[in-house]
């Protein structure tokens, strides 16, 4: 991951001085700023110093599908580095800030700390397997599975990222839940009291508090 100060954790010491040279530009975002278009040529990655991030397709009717949320520090543009094409738009949900890291960077530094290599394979690794999930949910759940699952991968990437995992403010909003779940808002709403109402979340607004999360787990027909 990368954290406050934009760098992969668990380096070794020695490594670290090395490292900070890849952070060379740090982009400022207001609410609603692209960071990239999709089809723009990928040369870079970009670490969320703060705010926070979704990335989206949209077609030439202007229809719009969300693909991820990205919260701070995590890793930004992994999704084109196959074709070295943004595969999606990255656009700011709130005022952000982003560290750059070029990726002719990390080849380089890569040579003085051989462990950055891995780092980046294992932040891959979890891209893919969070867009796996996505897609099982969007393919096999009932609504209500959907959402407790969201919920869950919420937390644990929070958890991840060293921030509570019970208690948290939703960056992005239930219509846009909706949107990435490939739910309505009024479905996404219902389920949200439904879940208060079962005593296993507390909503207040955008901030949540996951009351019974092995309650959730067996709505998403996760095992405890």
């Amino acid at each position: 991951m990368m954290g406050n100060v934009c760098l992969p954790a668990g380096m070794p010491e020695r490594e670290l001085e090395q490292i900070d040279l890849l952070v060379k530009e740090r982009v400022r975002l207001k609410k609603g700023d692209l960071l990239y278009r999709q089809e723009e040529s990928l040369d870079a990655l970009f670490g969320l110093r703060t705010g926070s991030v979704k990335t989206q397709l949209e077609d030439a009717s202007g229809q719009v599908q969300i693909t991820g949320f990205f919260l701070p520090g995590e890793v930004i543009g992994l999704d084109g580095m196959l074709d070295s094409l943004h595969a999606s738009n990255a656009v700011a949900m709130e005022d952000s800030e982003v560290c750059v890291v070029k990726l002719e960077d990390i080849d380089e530094v890569s040579r003085y700390a051989p462990s950055l290599q891995g780092q980046v394979r294992r932040i891959m690794s979890k891209e893919i397997s969070r867009s796996h999930q996505v897609l099982l949910a969007l393919g096999s759940m009932r609504s209500e599975a959907r959402l407790a699952a969201f919920l869950i991968n919420l937390s644990q990437r929070l958890s991840a990222l060293g921030y509570s995992s019970t208690d948290f403010v939703m960056r992005m909003s239930r219509e846009e839940i909706g949107n990435y779940l490939g739910l309505t808002l009024e479905t996404v709403s219902r389920l949200f009291s439904r879940f208060a109402r079962d005593g296993l979340i507390r909503v207040s607004q955008r901030e949540v508090r996951i009351l019974d999360l092995d309650a959730l787990k067996q709505l998403a027909g996760q095992v405890s």
